[in-house]
């Protein structure tokens, strides 16, 4: 595939702890296709280990809802509860395609639900533990959150796992390496 050839849009979504992040990194350096992620937009607090621009586009309560009324994202929601913002600038996905690239969304399910109004030939893959009992166990091995975090990840995890079908593609994650091979595959037969 040249960089002269149309861009294409992936929409990798799951419950948080099936293990997104990393599989997305491990694509962009091993899947044999173009790929980018798209840097989302959020209004949560930076952390010291973030850059700006590459983690995530930081931006101020006003300026997000600025942008959002000017129509500049293709998805966007206040997540979590706590009154910060996510979304994905139209301007990612846009430059990505310019340059020929497949453009990695990792978006939770509403928001692959809103991309797919607007890109309903998008390629969307489900990714999952393969159960909650797992995924509950993948969440409290991690150490980072409190009792009601995780059962607040839980019932987000009920309500994605409960739409997984509106996803063409479903991995579920059982080993890095094959969840990896597993979505660079979809990739590869999606080009051809």
């Amino acid at each position: 595939m040249t960089a002269k050839e149309a861009g294409r849009l992936v929409i990798i979504s799951g419950p948080a702890g099936a293990g997104k992040s990393t599989i997305v990194r491990r694509l962009l350096h091993q899947c044999r296709m173009p790929l980018q992620l798209s840097v989302s937009a959020t209004t949560r607090p930076r952390r010291p280990q973030e850059a700006d621009g590459i983690d995530y586009h930081f931006l101020s309560h006003e300026e997000f809802a600025q942008r959002r009324a000017a129509g500049e994202f293709l998805e966007c929601k206040e997540v979590f509860g706590r009154g910060d913002w996510y979304g994905t600038l139209k301007t990612e996905v846009e430059s990505g395609f310019a340059e020929g690239k497949w453009v990695i969304l990792e978006i939770d399910v509403d928001g692959a639900a809103s991309v797919l109004e607007t890109h309903p030939e998008a390629i969307t893959i489900f990714l999952h533990t393969g159960s909650l009992a797992e995924l509950e166990k993948r969440l409290r091995g991690r150490g980072t959150e409190t009792e009601a975090a995780i059962q607040r990840r839980l019932e987000v995890a009920r309500h994605e796992l409960e739409r997984k079908d509106m996803y063409r593609h479903e991995v579920v994650n059982q080993t890095l390496d094959q969840a990896v091979h597993d979505i660079c595959q979809i990739l590869v037969q999606s080009a051809q």
